[in-house]
């Protein structure tokens, strides 16, 4: 017997929902790396806890694709306690040696990867973006972070392979748009237009 098993049971609805990744809170390197345009870490905590909390209301949902804070469990929790939402976290580069410490049960759900589905819409969460990925010709999105694109950053190794991204994937890193999250149906209207719809 077979039975129809789908990746993306995990429903959401498009209302209050939200990506990011990237944050970097409490990396000063990262201002220099990315050229944020920030003094201080302090100036780069504020504006990015700022900016979140204007656009994410307090019963909304984030999904942070990775790279969430560099620090031990202080500074994380400085960061998570100030920020709106619940926050799901897909585990970037900078946040594996922190994924087995006990904060972690703070978040709704840590992962290396999720799939979930949108009012309809299959989409791969990821840190990393994918060369090749289930539905990518077809109807399925996969959002990611890592790169750092965006206006100001220019850095980076892997910033020349992006121009073989398919048009339903986008990068939801916080360089990338004007360091602050992105709503779903935000991130829908740029990919239906990178998809030509």
């Amino acid at each position: 017997m077979t039975r129809n098993i789908s990746l993306f049971q995990n429903k959401f609805p498009g209302e209050n929902l939200f990506f990011t990744s990237d944050t970097h809170f409490f990396h000063e390197g990262i201002i220099r790396f990315c050229n944020r345009p920030f003094g201080s870490v302090e100036e780069m905590n504020e504006t990015l806890i700022r900016n979140w909390n204007e656009k994410v209301p307090e019963d909304g949902t984030v999904f942070h694709l990775g790279d969430f804070a560099y620090g031990g469990w202080r500074e994380w929790m400085s960061a998570y306690n100030r920020l709106n939402g619940k926050i799901f976290l897909i585990l970037g580069n900078h946040d594996m040696k922190n994924a087995k410490q006990g904060f972690m049960d703070r978040f709704e759900h840590v992962s290396q990867q999720m799939s979930i589905n949108v009012d309809g819409q299959k989409i791969i969460l990821n840190h990393n973006p994918f060369l090749c990925f289930g539905g990518a010709y077809a109807d399925t999105w996969q959002l990611f972070g890592h790169v750092h694109s965006g206006p100001l950053s220019k850095t980076g190794k892997d910033i020349p392979r992006l121009s073989m991204l398919f048009p339903s994937q986008y990068d939801v890193g916080v360089d990338n748009n004007g360091f602050r999250p992105v709503s779903f149906n935000e991130v829908k209207v740029i990919i239906q237009k990178q998809q030509g719809i």
